[in-house]
C-alpha cells in the first residue's frame, strides 16, 4: 500500500467558486498596499476580474522600481478603508483564496484591515508556490517561472495579471492532476 502524503494538496472542489488575490505595495510596511487585483473563478472558470489602485498609508512608494506605480498616479486613489468594501462581495460563497507566496498577501491583507478597521476575511488561503512545487515538483517556483512551464500568459507585478496567474494555476491543479508533460514520452 503506497505511503499516506501527511500533507495533502487540498485543493478547492472543482464547483467551488474561489478569488485569487494579489497585492502591490509602496513600502516596508505590510499595510502599505497599493494596488490589488482579484479574479473570481466558479467551477474552473474566471467569471470576473478586478483591479484597484489604493492609496498607501505614506507618499514615499520604494518599489516604484518592480510595479511602476508612483505616488502620482496614487495621490487622488482611495484610500483601502473605501476599496476593500466594495470588493468584499466578491468573496460571497468563496471558500478559498489564492496567492503565489501567500504568506506576503495573507500579511498585507492582514494588516491593511487591522489599520483600516475591518475584519479580516475567513477564507482559507491557497499558496500556488506550494501548489506548483507539490503537483508537478517545479523548481524555480516563482510566479514567471510557473507560468512558462504551465504556458499562462503573464504581466508580473501588474495586480490582476499575477492574480489570474495564480487562478489558473489552481485551475490546471484541479482540472489536471497529474504531472506535466516532459516532451520525452516514453515509446508504446
Amino acid at each position: 500500500m503506497p505511503a499516506r502524503d501527511p500533507n495533502p494538496l487540498l485543493l478547492p472542489p472543482a464547483d467551488a467558486a474561489f478569488v485569487a488575490i494579489d497585492f502591490e505595495t509602496a513600502d516596508h510596511g505590510p499595510d502599505s498596499a497599493c494596488a490589488v487585483g482579484l479574479v473570481r473563478v466558479e467551477g474552473l472558470k474566471v467569471v470576473r476580474r478586478e483591479k484597484v489602485l489604493i492609496r498607501p498609508p505614506r507618499s514615499h512608494i520604494v518599489f516604484s522600481y518592480i510595479h511602476g506605480i508612483t505616488w502620482e498616479m496614487l495621490k487622488d486613489a482611495p484610500p483601502f478603508a473605501e476599496v476593500w468594501p466594495r470588493l468584499v462581495p466578491l468573496l460571497d460563497g468563496v471558500s478559498h483564496l489564492a496567492a503565489h507566496n501567500a504568506a506576503f498577501d495573507r500579511r498585507v491583507l492582514g494588516a491593511c484591515c487591522a489599520a483600516a478597521g475591518l475584519p479580516v476575511p475567513e477564507q482559507r488561503f491557497l499558496c500556488t508556490v506550494q501548489i506548483a512545487r507539490r503537483r508537478w515538483g517545479l523548481a524555480p517556483n516563482d510566479l514567471p517561472a510557473v507560468c512558462r512551464r504551465l504556458g499562462i500568459g503573464l504581466i508580473h507585478h501588474d495586480p490582476v495579471s499575477d492574480a489570474e496567474a495564480c487562478a489558473r494555476i489552481v485551475i490546471a491543479a484541479s482540472a489536471a492532476p497529474r504531472p506535466l508533460p516532459t516532451g520525452h514520452e516514453p515509446d508504446a
